[in-house]
Parts: C-alpha cells; sequence; structure tokens
C-alpha cells in the first residue's frame, strides 16, 4: 500500500532522505493541473545545492514536429514527447554521477524547449524529476519507473485542478471558450491516462493550495 504525505513540510522532509546516498532520483507524477510542478520546484529549493530538477516536459516534441505529425492539437497527449529519450537520460543520470550532464528545458510561454538549457553536476545528490507519465507502462514510457528511487502520485480535487487549467490557458492568450474546451478536452483525455497510473506510486502526495505561478 502506497504512503500518504499532506504538506509541503512533510513532502521535503520524505524527500530530504533520499540525500546522503549517493544519486538517487525522485519522480513525481499527477494529472494536468495537480500542483506537481509547483511541489517539485518548492522541494527542489528547500533542498539546496545538493537536490536539482530535472522535469520531463523538456522532451516535449517541438511544434514543427508535432504539426508533420498531425499531433499539434493533443500536445501533452502521451505520444507528444520523446519518451525514449528522456528515458535515456534518467539512466544517464543514474548511471553516470561523475558526469556533467546537460538536458533540455520547457518553456511554457513560448511553448517550446530549449536544448541543454538545464544541468545535473556530479555534486547532486537527488535528482527531481516531474510529469504526467512517469508510471506509464505503455507508449515507450516503460522503463522510467524502474530508475525512480522513489515515485509520488501527486492529487488533488478535480474541480480545483479543472479551475487552475482553465486559468492557464487563458494566460496563454486563449479565450475563454477556447480554455474551457481544451481542459475538457485534451487535458482531460490525458488526465485519464495518467490517473490509471496512480496505483504504481510508493506515495500519494495530497499537499492542498500551493503558489499558482509553478504549476
Amino acid at each position: 500500500m502506497a504512503g500518504a504525505l499532506n504538506s509541503l513540510d512533510a513532502a521535503v522532509e520524505r524527500a530530504r532522505l533520499l540525500l546522503g546516498k549517493g544519486r538517487r532520483l525522485l519522480g513525481l507524477v499527477g494529472k494536468p493541473g495537480s500542483g506537481k510542478s509547483t511541489l517539485a520546484k518548492l522541494a527542489a529549493e528547500r533542498l539546496g545545492a545538493k537536490a536539482r530538477l530535472v522535469p520531463m516536459d523538456g522532451y516535449h516534441l517541438s511544434n514543427k514536429v508535432l504539426r508533420e505529425l498531425g499531433r499539434a492539437k493533443r500536445k501533452g497527449a502521451v505520444d507528444t514527447f520523446d519518451a525514449l529519450g528522456y528515458t535515456m537520460l534518467l539512466k544517464r543520470i543514474r548511471n553516470e554521477p561523475h558526469s556533467i550532464i546537460y538536458h533540455p528545458v520547457f518553456h511554457r510561454e513560448i511553448e517550446e524547449s530549449i536544448t541543454a538549457e538545464g544541468v545535473v553536476s556530479p555534486d547532486v545528490d537527488l535528482v527531481i524529476s516531474e510529469g504526467n507519465y512517469l508510471l506509464h507502462p505503455q507508449d515507450g514510457w516503460g522503463g522510467v519507473r524502474e530508475l525512480l528511487d522513489e515515485s509520488w502520485y501527486v492529487e488533488v480535487d478535480d474541480e480545483v485542478r479543472v479551475k487552475r487549467l482553465i486559468q492557464r490557458r487563458l494566460g496563454l492568450g486563449n479565450t475563454m471558450e477556447e480554455a474551457v474546451a481544451w481542459t475538457t478536452g485534451s487535458d482531460e483525455v490525458n488526465a485519464q491516462i495518467i490517473g490509471k497510473t496512480r496505483q504504481f506510486a510508493d506515495v500519494i502526495v495530497t499537499v492542498g493550495e500551493l503558489p499558482l505561478e509553478a504549476r
């Protein structure tokens, strides 16, 4: 049975237990708008220089590639990422603790990733990675779970989560109609897939309200 955490402080202290044991990987999973990005960011900041945040979102396929594949209207879906590339990054992080490892970083304001913007240096003990599909067993994601020393599933009330997603789309310049359509369409399809992976998590996290900007 999975463990449970219900506060930011408890989550940080749980993550702190992974420090000082050599290179460790912690994965945070959750439906869109669950707050996993915020939690991962705040945990990494509180843990200091020995922890590094490496989000899965850096492996979004580019907008150009998504258009060519006919998947642009489903961006964020399970097949709109370079799952194998992300898996190989985690393997390098785990197996090459003495190497300097660069990774792409996704920028929501431009909806694209910048190559080699992030870096994991040899002095980093704990790499925190967050994303939708870390526990998904298919579609190229099956190798991720075995690379994680611990996995957390972050959840929040669906009504709160949907409101967050609509506000996010409005912040990107969508009309209310567009924001609602995306949230209840593409995002909700993805959320159903992600929800089925809850059973695989080591810990269920319900931390309540967190700062909005990093969600």
